[in-house]
């Protein structure tokens, strides 16, 4: 059965890692609904977050494969019901919206966006949510007129500890019993 996974990958900052990690999972024909990357909450280590659509058996099998790439320190994946996630959406609709009526007003309210900027032609508008909500306020905008609009990628955090931390500890006691 396909659903929606999110990856979480641990690395070194290393020059072409990304590349293989993308060019893994693309070998095998899957498309990657979403990817971000940045520093995680330890120094030195950086965090992939990728977002695919797909089988349990066929996520568990990228992940091992992940796993396995020269700088990656570990690869998780988890269910939407495992992680709390957002992504940030920017929208630029035209000044004259805001003229015309308080609709956009009441729109933007009610979608709990906020306005970030408002310029001589435009405004730019902002809101954080899961994909739907985005899509929802750029419905919206689109009845009233939108020159460009643009979505990150998903950000999360595990609900559950962070998996790396305990793994790490393991691995720094085994180390230590071995020696």
């Amino acid at each position: 059965m396909v659903e929606s996974f999110t990856l979480t990958v641990f690395s070194e900052n290393r020059t072409g890692l990304l590349s293989r990690v993308v060019g893994l999972i693309t070998r095998r024909k899957i498309n990657i609904e979403s990817l971000t990357v940045s520093q995680s909450s330890m120094e030195g280590i950086h965090r992939f977050t990728i977002v695919l659509e797909l089988s349990e058996e066929v996520v568990k099998k990228v992940v091992a494969q992940i796993d396995k790439q020269v700088d990656v320190l570990k690869a998780f994946y988890y269910r939407n019901d495992e992680i709390v996630y957002q992504e940030i959406a920017l929208y630029k609709v035209p000044v004259s919206a805001l003229h015309n009526s308080n609709s956009v007003e009441h729109m933007i309210r009610d979608h709990n966006a906020r306005i970030l900027a408002i310029e001589e032609e435009y405004i730019v508008v902002e809101k954080t949510g899961h994909q739907e909500e985005t899509e929802a306020l750029l419905a919206e905008f689109r009845k009233i007129g939108i020159y460009e609009f643009v979505r990150s990628g998903r950000v999360a955090v595990v609900k559950p500890m962070e998996r790396l931390n305990n793994y790490l500890k393991s691995m720094e006691q085994m180390h230590l019993e071995t020696n």
